[in-house]
């Protein structure tokens, strides 16, 4: 799945795509049905990238993206209003290792919602874009240094004359 530029803002509902940079900050489109747009001024706003966020696990951090793999592999998600009982139920299937002390039941409904925000997207299906990685070339064969043939001089570069104030 592809989250790249999706993000989160601390204080306001939903999710938000990163359109454009300015000096001060973001400017911002929701993802919901009313396209709102917001301009989140880095000095005050909290932005989280969805490709960025972990989850609290036993061991190790869980990375959101997995989650989200797995809920898309799972048969039904709970809608977010449903039993606390029942999403923690569900959350240990597509996060079984999750930290139950540290992951509260807000963080599970927020999850949850962001899941059925982004399902039926079109970025939710697509491959995220690779890291940009250094492509391994074939060794090229050493270049030998040869006695350079007659070339012809190089012409100096003129200076051009110096100006007086």
């Amino acid at each position: 799945m592809n989250l790249q530029g999706i993000v989160a803002v601390s204080g306001k509902p939903g999710l938000w795509r990163a359109l454009a940079q300015n000096k001060t900050g973001y400017v911002l489109e929701s993802l919901d049905a009313q396209k709102t747009k917001l301009i989140a001024n880095l000095s005050t706003a909290k932005l989280a990238a969805l490709n960025e966020i972990t989850i609290f696990g036993l061991e190790d951090d869980i990375k959101l993206t997995d989650v989200f793999g797995r809920m898309k592999d799972a048969a039904n998600v709970p809608a977010v209003k449903d039993d606390g009982k029942k999403l923690r139920e569900f959350f240990y299937i597509v996060a079984a290792d999750h930290d139950e002390e540290k992951v509260y039941s807000s963080d599970i409904k927020k999850i949850i919602s962001w899941f059925h925000i982004l399902k039926d997207m079109p970025l939710f299906s697509e491959e995220a874009p690779a890291a940009p990685v250094a492509e391994e070339a074939p060794a090229a064969e050493p270049v030998k240094e040869e006695a350079p043939a007659a070339e012809a001089p190089k012409a100096k570069a003129k200076k051009a004359p110096a100006k007086k104030a």
